[in-house]
């Protein structure tokens, strides 16, 4: 990579991350180039040379606020490979994660990427909700214990959790009443708990 490259490549690393300080903080619907360049000290000029469209740097800001989420749930993820470690496990992490409040930015961000893709059409949304989806049962799935996983139950199992988890995180965001919330969420945990007990050994 020629020098010039490498300083573009890092200019536009650095522009990303503070655009997507400023997103968290005020979203990203009717996100206008001049505010948003004015914001990162930089101009609309060089914001469209880095990223080549409007539509591209919306792209990477939700690639970028994805990145984020998949960390969190690399780190619920079992530590050995296919080991599962319960549905009930699992989404009592996840949960934790969800409901503490230095995550209401992202979280903000992430609901409007949601709402934006379920719109349809094409654009830099397009995929975004399924994509999410993915990565939540992906997670999961790895819980289940290996002979248990790839059966219609299990798959009902994980799809419920994140439904559940999703309603609940959006009722937080639209309250934030963690307490009533959280107890929701305990409520099915419980119930999963008592799943997790009968499900087939590994």
């Amino acid at each position: 990579m020629a020098p010039s490259d490498r300083a573009d490549s890092a200019r536009k690393h650095q522009l990303l991350e503070l655009a997507y300080a400023h997103v968290l903080d005020h979203g990203l619907a009717d996100m206008s180039l001049r505010p948003l360049a004015e914001a990162v000290g930089s101009s609309p000029r060089v914001l469209l040379f880095l990223f080549g469209s409007k539509d591209a740097l919306v792209q990477a800001l939700l690639a970028r606020a994805r990145e984020e989420e998949t960390g969190m749930l690399d780190a619920v993820r079992p530590a050995r490979a296919g080991a599962g470690h319960g549905l009930a496990e699992a989404g009592r992490l996840v949960w934790g994660w969800l409901a503490d409040p230095a995550h209401r930015k992202l979280l903000t961000l992430w609901v409007e990427g949601y709402s934006r893709s379920l719109a349809g059409g094409g654009g830099p949304w397009a995929g975004f909700a399924e994509r999410t989806i993915a990565d939540w049962l992906a997670v999961f799935a790895a819980a289940q214990p290996p002979a248990h996983r790839d059966t219609p139950e299990a798959l009902a199992e994980r799809t419920l959790l994140l439904a559940v988890l999703r309603g609940a995180l959006l009722d937080l965001l639209a309250t934030g009443d963690e307490p009533r919330a959280g107890a929701a969420v305990a409520a099915h945990l419980r119930t999963l708990e008592a799943v997790d007990r009968e499900a087939p050994a590994p």
